[in-house]
């Protein structure tokens, strides 16, 4: 598949960058669902399963930053729209086997344009305050593998992740 630059939708006919116009789109329901996670070591992992990081409750902290960052998103990445969410659903558990934090979030709108990048910042956003909560007992975690799983509704139609294990 060869990609031409009149392929991207945040480009002008020049090539500047562009917010795309979603004013004559119609509305409709849209989710989509985002995954990341925290690779930690044995020691981060019992201190945040014991409850015991100095900053708080890890997970519980991530989960508010996380949908907090769904809802700053236009703030933050310059061509997003300003989306109405119906809901953010984020959640963060704790994989033995891995040794990581994993996050999920799943975010909902009725609206002109798609939900990804809320999705996909609620995730990064959670990652982030995982590193930053355990950053004194932990330097060298490792934030990986932040992706779309999922989205519903537009012009683009559906998409689900195939590759998920």
């Amino acid at each position: 598949m060869i990609i031409q630059m009149n392929d991207f939708t945040h480009f002008d006919g020049a090539g500047r960058a562009r917010m795309v116009d979603v004013g004559q789109k119609d509305a409709s329901s849209r989710r989509a669902v985002a995954a990341g996670r925290v690779l930690i070591n044995r020691a981060t992992f019992e201190l945040i399963r014991g409850g015991g990081a100095k900053k708080g409750d890890v997970l519980t902290v991530a989960q508010i930053a996380g949908i907090m960052g769904a809802k700053r998103t236009p703030e933050l990445i310059p061509m997003c729209h300003p989306v109405m969410l119906d809901g953010v659903e984020l959640s963060l558990s704790l994989d033995e086997a891995r040794l990581s934090v994993e996050i999920t979030a799943a975010v909902r709108t009725e609206g002109k344009t798609g939900v990804e990048m809320e999705a996909l910042t609620a995730v990064s956003v959670a990652a982030l305050t995982v590193y930053d909560m355990c950053k004194a007992v932990q330097r060298d975690m490792v934030i990986a593998d932040i992706r779309l799983l999922q989205k519903t509704g537009g012009v683009h139609g559906d998409y689900e992740r195939r590759d998920e294990a």
